[in-house]
């Protein structure tokens, strides 16, 4: 049997674990609703900012309080927002757990036939909910503590609210312990968007399957291809100055005709005449604008090739030696021992 609760009103619980259900009908133009849940202690506060369970923290740490992706009810126009508590796993120094709601864009004023529904999360599927409180006449604000469950005797109770705050969820928050920025909250983190997923059938509405979170997966990137490995660059080897100058052996030896110097080679035997290169004709430099020509020296003779066999190359010329310094007149022996005094 389902306890219809007014304002204010309370009613003992048995149940080890509970589902806090908040329904609205999702009209054309009408505010998004999310709820949270705050665990307090005896003082009244929060211990840390852990305790508070919402969209953008939907479970707390020790697991006991989980809030659920938002169901759109089967056949209606209704979105339910659903937190579960483990009432008899709760620590010890928890004695309320406050169960809120907040709206935007707007207020409260703009949603239609909210309702706070409190189910046996361990029923059977269908199993009518425990307690309704139809939540009405509310105040123009956006921030609203519908309803609550706290420690009376040793079990727990369940109390009908209906407070509202007009300084939003973050003055509700900041009154319980929790530090909070809501510009800077909302402005970081976007509202989900309600999961289009439809829920039982009014009347016949049984424990939800939670739906976790689909991880993200990261994008694939491909590997960047490791760099090829390029040679260095190797400077030309410049030429010997003696081998430009000297022509290579000839493929046949050359024959002299006779009477003759060997001047012109004769084709050998059944070998055609072989093409001798033509002589190397060194470059003047051009005198400079404005300037004379330098001096430019003497060519040295080239050696002449011996019969089938190159020239050998000529020694370099070595600098020459540098003049020894001037003696020093002031120059004198050092003191010598006796050893060395003439007798």
């Amino acid at each position: 049997m389902t306890h219809v609760m007014a304002k204010g009103a309370n009613i003992s619980l048995t149940a080890a674990a509970v589902r806090a259900v908040l329904r609205w009908n999702a009209a054309a133009g009408a505010p998004d609703v999310d709820a949270s849940a705050l665990l307090l202690g005896p003082g009244g506060k929060v211990r840390s900012d852990a305790d508070f369970v919402f969209y953008n923290q939907p479970r707390h740490p020790s697991g006991v309080v989980r809030h659920l992706p938002k169901q759109r009810v089967h056949g209606t126009e209704e979105i339910a927002d659903t937190i579960e508590v483990d009432l008899a796993k709760l620590p010890v120094e928890i004695d309320r757990v406050v169960l809120a709601g907040s709206a935007e864009p707007g207020t409260f004023r703009g949603v239609g036939s909210l309702r706070v529904l409190l189910y046996d999360a361990g029923a059977a599927g269908g199993a009518e909910p425990l307690a309704e409180f139809p939540v009405r006449e509310v105040e123009p604000v956006s921030a609203l503590v519908c309803a609550e469950l706290y420690r009376r005797d040793g079990g727990w109770k369940f109390r009908a609210v209906g407070q509202g705050y007009a300084s939003g969820l973050g003055g509700l928050a900041t009154d319980f312990g929790i530090t909070v920025d809501e510009d800077e909250e909302e402005a970081a983190e976007p509202r989900p968007a309600p999961v289009q997923q439809p829920a039982p059938a009014p009347g016949a509405e049984g424990p939800a399957t939670p739906v976790p979170p689909q991880p993200s997966r990261p994008p694939t990137v491909a590997p960047a291809a490791p760099p090829v490995p390029t040679a260095p660059a190797t400077p030309p080897t410049p030429a010997p100055a003696v081998a430009a100058a000297t022509p290579p052996p000839p493929a046949n030896p050359p024959a002299t005709g006779y009477g003759y110097p060997n001047s012109q080679p004769l084709p050998g035997y059944g070998y055609p005449n072989p093409q001798q290169p033509p002589p190397h004709q060194p470059t003047q430099p051009q005198a400079a604008y404005g300037y004379p020509q330098s001096m430019q020296p003497h060519p040295q003779p080239q050696p002449q090739a011996t019969y089938g066999y190159p020239a050998a190359p000529q020694p370099q010329p070595q600098p020459p030696m540098p003049p020894a310094p001037p003696l020093d007149p002031n120059f004198a022996m050092p003191p010598q021992g006796p050893q060395f005094q003439p007798r």
